[in-house]
């Protein structure tokens, strides 16, 4: 028997249930949130909705399975599904090593000892490491309906997260027209399917087409083979027309199931396909590459891709459209189910309609796009656009990172150019590293595997990064990788360039995910070897600097500059906030984990606590701020984008509200001096950033900022915002904002250490006075749901898989303590008093 003890010392007395009971009970409970969130389908749509086709990237709306990715663009007489495959990259395998590195690292350091910061800022640019690869698009599947003179009404796009399904409707004289399309993880194809609501109706021509090199092949008169390849360079390092490098090589293939009794197809000219009179065509395309890893040239992959792909399509094309679909929805509800949200301003929501003037031409009904929404917020302040977001950040996340899947980029796997903005390349000062904010917390902590994968990557290069560039143990890794896990510096100005913490902030995760997780396996054999590595080299990596001090110089502060005491501009100096910051986190991280391992005894742990004193604290600055660098040197730009000396409150853990009030004070003088603008990745890790200072108007200020529309196409004054298919911009078009979006919400809504429980702790309750939320993970391996009514809590449940565990729940200044027990379900009220307990699943 065990117990649970509410703030009014009553005692709760439930059984211990057996192994196999909880197993059965956990399994229960799933089905049953499973269910209840099925049945609020249609309370709480959840749908990005457009009345017209896409003219631009930004319109379309978005399908991926983890790997494949594919955009709706919903034309009419031509139709574009575009697509991308996750490996696609330029190049092959590099050298991230630079044998003169040492030399030059020893001048940089004598500089900065010399307070010669601006030409120590020049000299680091010896520094440098080559530029990385480029993310590639695949290409499209283009069909041709023939209907460009034909009038069409009652058009409407929209893509539902309750079934990740986009569906296009239109109608053409009586004959109305049904597209649909969803990308299947089980099956690893793009499924479309096009029906008319009249027999014999459907007609059109379809193809391949790619911007890369490749070469198309009609097989026979139900399916198209595209066979291309990757360019071996990044096109800036392409001299003229030679490129002898054999880059990835990657195959697609499109294949039809036809239905109808006078249903015609033939192959036209060997590239393209013809099907007139068609009841319905259910479109299948799958793709492969022969990229096999990132140590593996592409010149000598065994990997045959057109293989590959043709079975996939062979298996995919066994099943019928049901089949195919049901497997689909059964794997992504499970995922998308697990987490329910309801928001509501107490009223009931008034929804506006589109007038004559906006509504497209062609459509008879009224129709209440996404953008419309996002238009009218700052009028509305409508909570379930504010849902709409939340849930959608979490089926991007499902989309397009799954377990096997290469690591989500800058923009998720979604690209149309061959030269896309930042390369879309993994940014590992911010951008990667907000792309998994939400995995634990709003419990899709699978989607996080290829982030482990590839840290275990970079840790291979690193390691010989770290040796010959630095003369130090361990692994290192900068500012910015590709798919060949690139591990040395960028190829840009120093304060981009210099900074060899991103696999150390990247880190922090492995240390999370044990939090949330409590899988010892997993920090045993994949989290702790990763942290130690990391941890060796930031030993080394720190020398004695002034005031008996551990520093480490060269440093800079993510992508910001300063004015140096001559005057001069300059990046490079010693032991930034941010430097120290991480490496504390780190320190503490690899300090845990040996104890739950009973690995304390190890010569690592011994220096990392001799180190762990020497560190410098956070200091505060002449204006009450945070310092950002070790100095308090002059900002050129106070407003600017990063917010990296305010780690150790978020997402870091150093900083509290309980243990650093004085901190915490400077850090709200820091957020107040950086300005509200900036991009929308910024703008939510101010969400984040305010939330863990418990401070709900702020936070909510920065949900009005983001939700705010881009125009497509165009250009614009302000930084941020959202596209029509509620994309966030930096601008251009970034995904890192849709993630910290809905791991900021989750902060609002819930905080947790290890051992304490934050309900509602930045709810801003004038704007959402009545709502619930069911499936939030906390560490320690908890599960809560929580509801609220005018603005107070009503209800909070929490229930854990795993062991025994003493937890302090707070509701604003009610404080309960709580021994959790495996398998139990505890229902509280909003005085935080124990109302029942019972055995999961019951």
């Amino acid at each position: 028997m065990e117990c649970g003890r509410s703030d009014d010392g009553d005692w709760v007395w439930v059984r211990w249930p057996t192994e196999a009971e909880a197993m059965e009970a956990a399994a229960t409970e799933q089905g049953r949130w499973v269910s209840a969130a099925a049945t609020e389908v249609d309370e709480q749509p959840l749908k990005v909705v457009f009345a017209s086709p896409a003219e631009y990237f930004t319109d379309a709306a978005p399908v991926g399975n983890g790997s494949l990715g594919g955009m709706v663009w919903g034309g009419v007489s031509t139709e574009k599904l575009q697509l991308n495959h996750d490996t696609l990259w330029t190049g092959v395998p590099g050298n991230y090593t630079d044998p003169e590195a040492p030399a030059s690292l020893a001048v940089v350091r004598a500089l900065v000892n010399q307070g010669r910061f601006a030409d120590a800022t020049a000299a680091a640019t010896h520094l440098f490491g080559g530029q990385s690869e480029v993310y590639q698009p695949l290409g499209n599947v283009n069909l041709e309906f023939g209907a460009s003179n034909q009038a069409y009404d009652s058009y409407k796009r929209e893509l539902d997260l309750h079934t990740a399904t986009v569906v296009v409707t239109y109608s053409i004289g009586a004959v109305q027209y049904t597209r649909e399309h969803f990308c299947s993880n089980p099956h690893q194809v793009i499924v479309t399917k096009i029906s008319a609501n009249t027999p014999g109706q459907v007609s059109c021509t379809l193809s391949l087409s790619s911007q890369l090199e490749n070469n198309v092949t009609v097989t026979n008169a139900n399916e198209v083979v595209m066979e291309g390849i990757c360019p071996g360079q990044r096109p800036g390092l392409r001299k003229g027309d030679s490129n002898d490098v054999t880059g990835i090589r990657f195959s697609a293939v499109l294949g039809l199931q036809i239905g109808g009794n006078t249903t015609k197809a033939a192959a036209l000219s060997d590239q393209k396909l013809r099907l007139d009179n068609a009841d319905w065509v259910v479109l299948v395309v799958a793709a492969s590459s022969s990229f096999g890893g990132p140590f593996v040239n592409p010149a000598d992959s065994k990997l045959d891709p057109t293989s590959i792909a043709l079975n996939t399509i062979n298996r995919a094309r066994n099943l019928t459209y049901a089949q195919l679909r049901a497997a689909h929805l059964d794997d992504y509800q499970r995922l998308f189910y697990r987490l329910t949200i309801q928001l509501s301003r107490g009223l009931k929501d008034t929804r506006g309609s589109l007038t004559e003037k906006e509504r497209p031409k062609g459509v008879g009904e009224e129709i209440r796009t996404s953008a419309d929404r996002v238009k009218s917020f700052s009028i509305d302040e409508d909570p379930s656009l504010v849902e709409l977001l939340f849930q959608y950040g979490r089926y991007l996340l499902i989309s397009c990172s799954r377990p096997g899947t290469q690591v989500s980029n800058l923009q998720g796997i979604w690209n149309q150019d061959v030269a896309p903005a930042w390369d879309a390349a993994p940014h590992l000062n911010i951008n990667l590293q907000m792309n998994y904010w939400p995995a634990l917390p709003c419990n899709l902590s699978e989607c996080q595997e290829p982030l482990f994968d590839f840290l275990t990557f970079l840790a291979v290069n690193g390691s010989k990064t770290a040796k010959v560039n630095y003369q130090a143990s361990g692994w290192v890794t900068h500012h910015v990788s590709d798919i060949w896990a690139k591990s040395s510096a960028f190829l840009k100005n120093p304060k981009h360039a210099v900074w060899p913490m991103g696999g150390a902030w990247l880190c922090t995760h492995l240390w999370e995910h044990y939090q949330f997780s409590l899988d010892k396996d997993f920090l045993e054999n994949k989290a702790y070897p990763l942290l130690e590595g990391c941890a060796t080299f930031l030993v080394d990596w720190l020398i004695d600097g002034p005031g008996g001090y551990l520093e480490t110089n060269p440093s800079t502060s993510p992508e910001h500059a300063f004015v140096a005491p001559d005057g001069q501009p300059a990046s490079v100096s010693y032991s930034t906030t941010m430097d120290i910051s991480i490496i504390r986190e780190v320190f503490s991280a690899v300090l845990l984990s040996a104890e739950v391992l009973g690995k304390s005894d190890t010569d690592l742990v011994k220096n990392i606590k001799k180190a762990l004193p020497r560190l410098p604290p956070i200091q505060i600055a002449r204006d009450r701020t945070i310092m950002e660098w070790a100095l308090d040197f002059q900002d050129p730009e106070v407003q600017h984008r990063h917010l990296s000396h305010l780690f150790g409150l978020y997402p870091g853990h150093t900083i509290t509200m309980e243990k650093n009030t004085n901190i915490c004070e400077a850090v709200a003088n820091s957020l107040y001096k950086r300005g509200e603008d900036g991009p929308g990745w910024s703008t939510t890790w101010k969400m984040a950033l305010w939330a863990r200072l418990f401070n709900s108007e702020n936070a909510y200020r920065m949900v009005l900022k983001l939700i705010t529309l881009v125009p497509p196409g165009e250009k614009v004054e302000f930084e941020g915002g959202l596209y029509n298919n509620l994309w966030t911009a930096h601008p251009p078009f970034q995904i890192d904002a849709n993630f910290g979006f809905t791991a900021a919400i989750a902060e609002m809504l819930l905080q947790s250490t290890q051992n304490d429980l934050y309900l509602l702790p930045a709810l801003p309750c004038d704007k959402w006075p009545r709502g619930c939320v069911k499936g939030l993970r906390a560490r320690g391996d908890v599960t809560v749901n929580i509801c609220w009514d005018e603005g107070e809590l009503e209800e909070a449940m929490l229930w854990s898989n795993h062991r025994n565990s003493v937890t302090r729940l707070h509701y604003g200044e009610r404080v309960a303590t709580l021994r959790v027990c495996s398998g139990t379900v505890y229902k509280f009220n909003r005085g935080l008093k124990c109302l029942k307990a019972w055995t999961l699943g019951k």
